[in-house]
């Protein structure tokens, strides 16, 4: 009896350690499938006095080479594609407006920060992380004029966010065409959406 509850005991905590071992197996692979890409959180478009924007959140996670590159000071560059298009079932997709918005991220060595650039507005962060989020979050980027959308018919938009490596400098160039640790992009993202009702515009006070 005393033989067979040691066994017991002695098989439990095998039990114990296996199952342990698969948490922490568990645990680690969400940051494994995030290593290395980007990847869109959300995209969205709206309407507002001026027209329609979209509003998107991209997931940016460089390698470590990209990294390694911030931290000794050289500025890499993006750039958020997004196309509209109106399907049609016996022709070719109508074109409704296209767009993009180029970024820079670089560590300022003065500030002791990192500096997100999108050409309208400049933000800082003390982070990589911090700093990463704000280069991949994108808002009140105007995309298409008032009166371009029908309300209620259904589009179609494809969007991505890459790296734009012919901004480095020609050494690192010439590096980045030999390997794709230079290469950071998220593919084009497609969804369909029905166009929002317009918002009505507010007379200017005389």
């Amino acid at each position: 009896m005393a033989y067979f509850m040691h066994c017991c005991a002695k098989s439990d905590w095998r039990l114990r350690g296996l199952a342990a071992l698969l948490l922490a197996w568990l645990a680690i692979m969400p940051a494994a499938h995030a290593a290395e890409g980007v990847g869109v959180q959300l995209a969205e478009i709206r309407a507002v006095n001026e027209g329609y924007e979209l509003a998107a959140q991209f997931v940016i996670n460089p390698n470590r080479t990209l990294e390694e590159a911030l931290e000794k000071g050289v500025a890499l560059h993006f750039i958020a594609e997004l196309e509209v298009t109106r399907p049609r079932t016996w022709w070719f997709n109508e074109s409704i407006g296209d767009a993009s918005r180029r970024m820079r991220i670089y560590y300022n060595f003065l500030l002791r920060r990192y500096v997100i650039d999108s050409g309208y507005t400049t933000l800082t962060a003390a982070t990589l992380d911090e700093a990463l989020a704000l280069l991949g979050r994108v808002e009140h980027w105007q995309i298409l004029e008032r009166g371009a959308l029908k309300p209620g018919q259904r589009y179609q938009a494809r969007l991505r966010f890459r790296m734009d490596a012919s901004q480095l400098a020609k050494p690192l160039q010439m590096g980045a065409l030999a390997s794709g640790k230079w290469d950071l992009q998220s593919g084009w993202y497609e969804w369909k959406f029905d166009a929002p009702m317009p918002v009505k515009s507010v007379p200017l006070l005389p």
